[in-house]
């Protein structure tokens, strides 16, 4: 014979805040097994310090700390290369986005691409021309790579030293439709069979088929009598619950 436990209520209220504190429990696990996703961003800081490239890192410093989320290479200049140049606060954004790709790219990677190849930046409107005749001679735009492969321990971020400021003459081409001077109208052949036009009306046809007429009352009558049968059954039911 088997026997029923009830559970009192008391016992559900004691249950319903621990389950809320073992589930609030696990949410800051996941956050901070999860945080930001700037610490790429970080780790490529760190080693930028540790290759002497500081100014590039101040101007990263300028701008809101979420603004870089990662999957991103930098092209860094020099110390010297960036102070020779007027940098605006305003404009340290735009700098940063010239001299920035929008993926990350070891050295190798670059390598891959030939002459003459253009490659985006995270500015929408400048792209950079490439010029590689090898490991020491690879050029984007008017700079040279110089010393490759500086971050590397993140996964979402890469760096390379070039050996001045990117200049701003590369714009992304415009892609224009030709225009066609007389077009000429395509006449497509016609597929469906001819339709014929009936003289007269058939001999059985029948007025209740027809769409507008009285020949759909009998059906609109079966449906409303089937309604209030299946309401009634319905009432009946909830009744008897």
């Amino acid at each position: 014979m088997s026997r029923t436990y009830h559970v009192p209520m008391a016992n559900y209220a004691k249950l319903c805040p621990l389950a809320l504190i073992i589930a609030l429990a696990f949410i800051v696990s996941s956050v901070v097994a999860n945080p930001s996703g700037n610490n790429d961003i970080d780790e490529a800081i760190q080693e930028m310090e540790k290759a002497n490239y500081f100014t590039f890192v101040m101007l990263i410093n300028m701008i809101p700390p979420n603004f870089f989320q990662g999957n991103i290479t930098f092209l860094m200049p020099s110390d010297r290369s960036l102070s020779r140049i007027m940098i605006p606060q305003h404009s340290v954004v735009d700098l940063l986005l010239n001299h920035s790709i929008p993926s990350p790219l070891l050295f190798d990677h670059l390598l891959h691409l030939p002459t003459n190849s253009m490659l985006p930046t995270s500015n929408p409107n400048l792209m950079l021309k490439v010029s590689n005749s090898g490991r020491k001679d690879f050029f984007l735009g008017n700079v040279r790579i110089v010393s490759p492969n500086i971050c590397t321990h993140g996964y979402s971020v890469r760096c390379h030293g070039i050996d001045d400021v990117l200049s701003i003459d590369i714009e992304k081409p415009e892609i224009s439709c030709p225009s066609i001077a007389s077009p000429i109208p395509a006449v497509a052949p016609s597929l469906a069979p001819p339709i014929l036009t009936p003289t007269s009306a058939p001999p059985h046809s029948d007025a209740s088929e027809t769409s507008g007429g009285s020949g759909r009352r009998p059906h609109m009558k079966l449906a409303l009598t089937y309604m209030a049968f299946m309401w009634v059954l319905y009432s009946k039911a909830i009744c008897l619950i």
